[in-house]
């Protein structure tokens, strides 16, 4: 028994990577394609869009992971059909439980992968690719608010309009408020740097708002104690879908000190949690194809149907995303459900071959 677990589970990993590094290849052919048309901007030449489509390939690898263990499994189970050797199995007694338990071992593999790249490598990768091509075109990083980015801290909000690669501030407009939110101050700086666990602003044109008068001074260099810090900063700049679960769980304590909204950022923290979970859902999923399609449809059908079944949970996950934000529904719910649909799915579909 435990040469056969050895024999299913080699199959189906050598079929999970060939599927992975068919959908990698072709994800970076088109981030080559798309980072062309930037070629001889500043110093943006060819050896640096290569470096850039090789910096984005970790963030592929955790898009993709369910996905290839869903048409790797479905292809790997679809060959094992065709020999008959799923039908050998059953007829030496060994139970289709049994089969899913050793296939979601390797499930259980690709899913601890899933998590260590979406945790440890993605979010730097990705970092340092939109760093390296922000720095090499001359270009700022900005909100897409015409006015920059906002920022609430404590009773100020500070308003930057421009964010350069290293973390550095340009025009910076600070507002500070009493605690019944009358506006007390307007502080104006063409720039900030982080010096010393501070900001130390230059240029700075600070206006106070008293009861009778409004009086107007001008500093050539200022010191700016805030909570806001360039790791914060860092994570401003990524939408929530794209974060670690630590920067995620940072920030969603930062809005909530400030008494903002959380509810997207919940829910990106809840899916990145649950995400791993879903290679091995995608293998129960996978099973059943297995036994039902062994007279019928050979291996391109298997594939299509895998990457179809991949997609719709991809959009599942988007939809969930959209419908909890518009309805305010749990964070928790939203994240597990499409996943939850998949393995009631999977479950049914590997009792009703069972009942067969």
């Amino acid at each position: 028994m435990k040469l056969l677990k050895r024999y299913l589970s080699q199959e189906i990993i050598a079929s999970i990577m060939l599927v992975m590094v068919a959908l990698l290849a072709m994800f970076s052919f088109f981030d080559l394609i798309q980072e062309l048309e930037n070629i001889g901007k500043g110093t943006y030449g060819i050896e640096k869009v290569l470096l850039f489509v090789l910096l984005s390939i970790p963030g592929h690898v955790y898009e993709v992971v369910p996905v290839a263990v869903l048409v790797g499994t479905m292809y790997a189970l679809g060959q094992f059909s065709r020999h008959s050797e799923l039908i050998i199995l059953r007829v030496s007694g060994i139970p289709i439980s049994s089969i899913a338990l050793s296939l979601l071992r390797v499930g259980l593999i690709f899913a601890v992968i899933t998590f260590v790249v979406g945790e440890l490598v993605a979010p730097y990768s990705e970092k340092t690719a939109q760093r390296l091509r922000v720095q090499a075109t001359d270009s700022v990083v900005a909100q897409d608010f015409r006015s920059g980015l906002w920022v609430k801290d404590g009773n100020s909000f500070v308003n930057v309009e421009d964010i350069l690669p290293d973390a550095g501030l340009l025009n910076v407009h600070i507002y500070e408020f009493d605690p019944e939110f009358r506006l007390r101050t307007i502080s104006n700086a063409k720039s900030g740097r982080f010096e010393d666990k501070g900001w130390q602003l230059k240029d700075v044109t600070q206006t106070h708002f008293d009861q009778n008068r409004v009086e107007t001074s001008f500093y050539p260099e200022a010191k700016w104690q805030s909570l806001i810090s360039p790791e914060l900063l860092n994570v401003l700049l990524v939408v929530p879908e794209k974060m670690s679960a630590w920067n995620l769980y940072f920030f969603i304590r930062h809005l909530s000190a400030n008494k903002q909204k959380t509810s997207r950022h919940e829910i990106a923290l809840w899916s990145k949690m649950v995400y791993p979970t879903a290679c091995l859902v995608m293998v129960v999923l996978a099973l059943p194809f297995g036994f039902l399609q062994q007279r019928s449809g050979g291996a391109s059908a298997k594939i299509f149907a895998g990457i179809m079944l991949g997609i719709t949970y991809q959009v599942l996950n988007r939809v969930f995303v959209h419908l909890g934000l518009l309805n305010d529904w749990s964070a928790l719910f939203s994240a597990v459900m499409p996943t939850l649909l998949f393995l009631i799915a999977g479950l049914f579909m590997l009792f009703m071959v069972e009942r067969r």
